[in-house]
């Protein structure tokens, strides 16, 4: 089970900042490649997850979202590399539930 509240408050400090404070500990977001999109990788639960801001090129529901103006991030455990959630203006969605 994933902690919302953490993953509502690190969507909240990555599209806002510089850095996410998790569980104490400090990370710097950083930007991808071309589409300089924002990336932060934490730990929670002893588990390792990236946030991605999401691209509003994409043809996705999200991504019709981001370019309508929301702040749409997803969420990826690092270990198995899948989507495991996102988070729209503060709104937690599971995938696979």
């Amino acid at each position: 089970m994933l902690d919302h509240a953490v993953l509502t408050s690190v969507a909240e400090q990555m599209m806002g900042g510089a850095e996410v404070v998790v569980e104490g500990r400090a990370e710097k977001v950083m930007r991808t490649g071309t589409r300089r999109l924002r990336t932060v990788r934490f730990e929670m639960g002893g588990k390792g997850y990236q946030a991605i801001e999401q691209n509003a090129e994409k043809p996705s529901r999200w991504g019709q979202l981001a370019r309508d103006g929301h702040k749409v991030v997803q969420f990826r455990e690092i270990g198995s590399g899948k989507y495991v959630a996102v988070v729209v203006d503060g709104k937690v969605t599971e995938y696979g539930r």
